[in-house]
């Protein structure tokens, strides 16, 4: 019965006490580079979901969806991640320059295929080396797009910008994506 009390006791003596906690915000003035950089970057990105080495794969999907998934090779709902080489030019075999990694969602219930991009562009070899962009964006599935670049690292720290991707292959069989991407970056 005791052990019962101080139990009461203790809750009480909990949920009544005061807090003494305000909302707090600082802002001071911070040296900030006198130029920002602008700078222009063309490069090729290899989408590959079939075959035994694909460089996108689906993660997670919804036990049920609102929509038919007969034809839709992107069901709405589905998460997949990727590791995607870039290029210099569109033929696979060209030089590597660099991968992009993330996450993208399908996140369209209608007949318009739309994913949320979510990927982190390294650059591993040239002017770049050991750079990145980093793309979030929604990714309506059409010929030429644009999406927006919000941050980076290395030199593109403090990157803005934006992307006008075209789809130089895309077949809607298995989903396999050559896309060339035209980036303009504004970075310190």
């Amino acid at each position: 019965m005791k052990t019962m009390i101080f139990a009461w006791l203790l809750v009480i003596i909990t949920a009544t006490s005061p807090v003494k906690a305000k909302y707090h915000s600082g802002s001071h003035k911070i040296d900030v580079p006198t130029t920002i950089t602008k700078t222009h970057l063309h490069f090729f990105l290899h989408d590959t979901l079939s075959g035994d080495n694909p460089s996108a794969v689906l993660v997670a999907k919804p036990n049920r969806t609102a929509v038919q998934e007969n034809s839709n090779i992107l069901p709405f709902g589905a998460l997949f991640a990727f590791d995607d080489p870039l290029t210099e030019g569109p033929d696979p075999n060209s030089k590597v320059i660099g991968n992009a990694r993330g996450l993208y969602a399908s996140i369209s219930r209608g007949p318009d295929l739309t994913l949320l991009f979510n990927g982190d562009l390294e650059f591993t070899s040239g002017e770049f080396n050991g750079s990145s962009i980093v793309v979030v964006c929604r990714d309506p599935l059409v010929l030429v797009k644009e999406m927006a670049v919000v941050g980076g690292r290395g030199k593109f720290k403090l990157a803005k910008g934006f992307v006008l991707n075209n789809a130089v292959y895309f077949n809607t069989t298995n989903g396999d994506a050559i896309l060339e991407w035209h980036v303009t970056v504004f970075h310190a």
